[in-house]
């Protein structure tokens, strides 16, 4: 039922998945619920719920993705990054948490599904260099706009983009990147089977060309 309800969003959403892919999700589905009820990773348990609050809205931003290199900082369970390294297995995800349980279960199923290009670290963003910078930054229900790039502007390539998963279009914090004055941003409204009385906005913010 979970797989199934899983491939239908995902059609909607555009993704046509492999049957691989489908049942890694539903095994993070059930997983997700099991670990929940003895660690405090999700206050929502219900399938019905994961798949459209964690697995879906994840999956929404895929089309959003550039370059090769992702990092999904604060990914606390694992989201987006899980879902997104699953449905993208050509690209290389590192998932980020201070969260030591909230990270251990992400290594669970790091090796549960077998995923060779997942990556999961437990650090602060803030603090966290690795020596190199990524195409793709992505948080999701992490902090303000205007505290990510403050928190993430080095981990981001010269050329790459800094991807905020919101709910509703967040006005004030776009108004604030204003201070920012090597950034700019573009905003694309998402619907989200399952969630579409509740509008999503995804925000990318990069850096302004140089005119030479």
């Amino acid at each position: 039922m979970v797989r199934e309800q899983i491939e239908t969003g995902a059609r909607t959403i555009g993704l046509a998945l492999s049957d691989e892919a489908l049942a890694q999700l539903a095994t993070l589905t059930d997983e997700l619920r099991r670990w929940g009820k003895r660690i405090n990773l999700t206050a929502i348990l219900a399938p019905q719920a994961i798949v459209n609050s964690h697995i879906l809205d994840s999956l929404a931003v895929s089309p959003h993705l550039k370059g090769q290199q992702i990092i999904d900082i604060g990914t606390g369970a694992g989201f987006p990054g899980l879902p997104l390294a699953i449905a993208n297995p050509g690209m290389e995800f590192t998932l980020l948490d201070s969260n030591g349980k909230k990270i251990s279960f992400v290594q669970h199923m790091v090796g549960t599904l077998g995923l060779g290009n997942v990556t999961a670290v437990k650090a602060r963003a803030e603090d966290y260099a690795p020596g190199r910078r990524f195409d793709t930054v992505i948080a999701r229900a992490l902090a303000a706009v205007p505290r990510l790039v403050e928190l993430a502007a080095h981990l981001v390539r010269e050329d790459g983009q800094l991807l905020a998963l919101k709910g509703k279009q967040p006005t004030a914090e776009l108004e604030a990147i204003s201070a920012f004055s090597e950034w700019e941003y573009s905003v694309t409204e998402i619907t989200v089977p399952g969630l579409e009385a509740h509008a999503r906005h995804v925000v990318s913010v990069r850096r302004k060309k140089t005119e030479t």
